[in-house]
């Protein structure tokens, strides 16, 4: 790291950096005009909030390049369609020059995914400005545009009697028949998606790590603070543009609609073990929304109603703002049939609560199949209509 980095830190220069950073990601929202709703502006500077806990966490926290460690993602932390039956262990490394052995214990969750990501990072973040570049200065150092380069899922790894398991994390394969996650030179770090179909009644797996060469933890230099505050910062304004970027260039533009797009999806750190829909929702405090699709065969599945910061809605408490394959209710035909509503019409289906909002972020999740993406199908109605008529409310079609 360079004396730059170091004199920045001690003169406070990366600091001033670092909270002008946070300024300029608040002002992402006056892109929306006229479109955020009272509440929407509540949730967007609660939003910002966690974003700024999500990037002190990862970099200040958790980027020790000698101590490694898999960290779950901050409590009630929803990033890009987060799912709520998911775990997200994070481990930040500054490049893929080490290796690593990750240890465990398999648990009784069905399903998890090891996965390695590189983003643009400049090699010496800490020695510069970052915040009068603003949303340019994404292309050279963006720690929220992730992209994944290599996976290993749990259904392919080996175990011992007891479940307990190990995994070489490098750029070259181990000898033997290790289970081996591949990383490229520049790898900045792993994340581990752990998915429960009931969350309640499964074990979660365990996860150590640590460097193969067993490197020593050394003293925090000002050089590696420098560099943290600088990828902190960049996250938060990394998520901003983000969510302004999804909603305005692509999800608005065809409403009460989810598509798959592989290449949407894989784009920000997504996996190729799932397909993932997105879409944007809109109608009136009267009004409501009604989903319908037919599951394929799988291993889960799950809806989730976020807002248009791409939060769920109910940010997983009450057990609301989401279905999923596990807690679904289906029709006699096997579809599944989503009443978007702020309030429950009573004619049968799954209520999805919209809590008042009129418009937000919608994803569909199919995980483990070999089948294609469902069509999904909304109808907006006035919810007057639909609780009155039921779903003889709906065309003959839906």
């Amino acid at each position: 790291m360079s004396t730059k980095s170091t004199q920045r830190l001690l003169s406070g220069r990366a600091w001033d950096d670092y909270c002008d950073s946070l300024k300029a990601a608040g002002h992402i929202i006056d892109a929306f005009g006229d479109l955020p709703t009272e509440q929407d502006r509540i949730e967007w500077y609660r939003f910002l909030t966690r974003l700024t806990r999500n990037g002190l966490e990862r970099f200040v926290e958790n980027s020790e390049p000698e101590r490694p460690r898999l960290r779950d993602a901050p409590w009630r932390q929803s990033i890009n369609f987060q799912s709520p039956d998911q775990d997200h262990l994070l481990a930040e490394f500054v490049d893929g020059r080490h290796a690593y052995r990750i240890t465990g214990q398999r648990g009784s969750a069905p399903y998890f995914v090891m996965a390695a990501w590189t983003a643009a990072m400049a090699d010496d973040p800490g020695q510069m400005d970052w915040a009068n570049r603003g949303v340019d200065g994404l292309k050279d150092l963006n720690p929220a545009m992730l992209r994944t380069t290599g996976f290993l899922q749990s259904n392919a790894m080996s175990y011992d009697k007891d479940g307990r398991f190990e995994v070489i994390v490098s750029q070259q394969k181990p000898a033997g028949d290790a289970n081996w996650l591949q990383i490229t030179p520049d790898c900045v770090g792993l994340l581990i998606r752990i998915v429960y179909h009931r969350r309640e009644q499964e074990i979660a797996p365990h996860f150590q790590i640590e460097r193969l060469d067993g490197a020593a933890p050394v003293a925090l230099t000002a050089s590696h603070l420098s560099g943290a505050l600088a990828k902190a910062g960049q996250l938060v304004l990394g998520y901003g543009e983000l969510v302004r970027s999804w909603c305005q260039d692509t999800l608005s533009k065809s409403p009460n609609q989810i598509h798959f797009s592989q290449a949407l999806y894989l784009s920000n750190g997504g996996v190729a073990d799932r397909h993932h829909g997105f879409g944007w929702w809109e109608k009136k405090p009267d009004e409501a929304l009604v989903l319908r699709f037919m599951p394929p065969e799988c291993d889960y599945w799950i809806f989730q109603l976020c807002n248009i910061w791409q939060e769920n809605l109910d940010n997983y408490e009450e057990g609301q703002g989401y279905i999923s394959k596990y807690r679904a209710r289906l029709e006699k035909d096997g579809s599944v049939l989503v009443v978007i509503a702020d309030a429950d019409p009573g004619v049968g289906g799954n209520w999805v609560d919209s809590a008042g909002h009129p418009h937000g972020g919608m994803s569909l999740r199919i995980i483990l199949t070999a089948a294609p993406p469902p069509v999904a199908t909304v109808h907006r109605i006035a919810y007057a209509r639909l609780k009155s008529d039921g779903l003889a409310a709906l065309p003959a079609s839906s």
